[in-house]
């Protein structure tokens, strides 16, 4: 039986008074419109320890290090609209205050008590899907106008804290995520907030620039202000086995170490030295064949990753851009090249190949920015289809401290489909954290077995 969650309280935490951007509306560019139908980025941390303050001292400075962020975060209290009139999808901003329209509220702030212990839900490799579901907060953005964040904070059993953060990803990618959870921590602890973000659209620029946005809208949310997730795209996730592996800075580095070795053995270096990411990523797709029994034979198996593009366009969207700026790509293989002595390095190799095509033209790899039109691939079977979202890059644990230490547990809590990987850098050291997600546990066991065995 699942723990019992309470919720205890409902607020709304709205941007200080001045803080609005001068323009009322921030219109969705093309590469965000395709997130309307698959919106909900959401990310769990869970603290325990002696050290935390008494759970209503945490919430006072939660709310109010909120408020403060969202002097430079204040699209974020807004609401994403359908614009009938033009066909475009806006953030539209809150003016705050109101007492009746959740428009005018700013951001949704629940707080909750829940019987599971934090020990426990921090410290288990296999993920406790039903209650970790429960401790970020609930969204319905399948009809629009949708909030663009809400927050949830749960006192745990045993003394712990959940931190559950909801945001539109049409608005956000997990880069932006983490620049917001990064300066709203530094605003809890007292500290000097980053440098902050830049909301302009026209950062990004793309060819057929706001009509482009409506011709993607039109393609893959033709009812709006319904956004429904296409019926061939729902699962049930909450049947999923989810599984959380650990890389420490060594393993990291013994692993790039044997790629290398593979590819030079089978006369098939690697053009440079693999990346965190590069290595993780064909470790991963590797045990995802072999765990899933897929036959050694000429038929294909793919993978998909999403890369950041913000200094990949030209002219480059900046660091500090806060959107969603991402372009997909697809690699594939034939399944045998996946279970020989040199699997990893043919696909250290594959996947390298597939960024080095992306970097010189990000807007057109393949799928590229329209990353939706990756299932349009033949011979393309959800079965034989991974797909990688996160970075090694993320660094979660390191800046979301709110004044009572690192998380012990970060989780990437939408997981969609039946073959994902999650990535962010690892609580301690350069390591990796990464999680699978599955339909059957056969198979997630199968992946672990395949995983240890790889890593040595």
């Amino acid at each position: 039986m699942a723990p019992a969650v309470t919720i205890t309280d409902v607020a709304y935490v709205a941007a200080p008074d001045g803080a609005l951007p001068p323009e009322p509306v921030i219109k969705l560019n093309a590469m965000e419109a395709q997130w309307v139908v698959i919106p909900l980025l959401q990310h769990l941390l869970l603290f325990d320890g002696d050290h935390l303050p008494p759970f209503d001292a945490i919430l006072q400075s939660l709310r109010s290090s909120l408020a403060a962020t969202l002097a430079t975060h204040a699209p974020l209290a807004g609401k994403l609209h359908y614009l009938a009139d033009t066909g475009d999808v806006a953030i539209c901003r809150s003016t705050g205050g109101g007492d009746d329209d959740d428009d005018d509220r700013g951001v949704r702030f629940v707080a909750a008590e829940c019987d599971a212990d934090a020990r426990r839900l921090a410290g288990d490799e296999d993920h406790d899907v039903h209650t970790f579901e429960r401790l970020v907060p609930e969204l319905d953005m399948s009809l629009l106008p949708a909030p663009v964040l809400a927050v949830q904070a749960t006192r745990l059993a045993g003394g712990g804290v959940a931190l559950g953060v909801s945001v539109h990803h049409g608005v956000a990618d997990g880069q932006s995520l983490w620049r917001f959870i990064e300066a709203w921590a530094a605003a809890c602890r007292g500290d000097a907030p980053p440098a902050p973000p830049v909301f302009d659209r026209s950062r990004v620029s793309l060819p057929g620039g706001e009509e482009l946005a409506r011709s993607i809208l039109r393609k893959y949310v033709p009812d709006l202000p319904m956004a429904r997730l296409p019926a061939g795209m729902q699962e049930d996730r909450l049947q999923f086995t989810r599984r959380t592996f650990t890389l420490d800075t060594n393993d990291t580095k013994r692993l790039k170490q044997r790629i290398v070795s593979l590819g030079e053995a089978h006369g098939a270096p690697l053009r440079r030295s693999p990346s965190s990411f590069v290595a993780v990523v064909a470790l991963a797709w590797t045990c995802f064949v072999r765990g899933r029994g897929l036959a050694a034979d000429d038929e294909d198996v793919f993978l998909f990753f999403f890369a950041d593009a913000r200094d990949r366009l030209d002219p480059p969207a900046g660091a500090d851009y806060f959107g969603a700026c991402l372009t997909g790509c697809l690699v594939r293989l034939p399944a045998r090249e996946l279970h020989g002595e040199g699997a990893l390095a043919t696909a250290a190799s594959a996947v390298q190949g597939a960024i080095e095509k992306m970097v010189e033209d990000p807007l057109g790899c393949r799928p590229g920015w329209e990353f939706f039109r990756f299932a349009g691939e033949p011979g393309l079977r959800l079965e034989r289809f991974m797909n990688v979202s996160g970075s090694p890059g993320f660094r979660a644990y390191e800046v979301a401290d709110f004044g009572w230490g690192r998380p012990r547990r970060t989780e990437n809590i939408r997981m969609n489909h039946d073959g994902q990987l999650a990535l962010m850098r690892a609580r301690d050291g350069d390591g990796v954290q990464a999680s699978v997600s599955m339909l059957q546990q056969k198979h997630v066991d199968a992946f672990k077995s395949e995983f240890l065995k790889l890593l040595g």
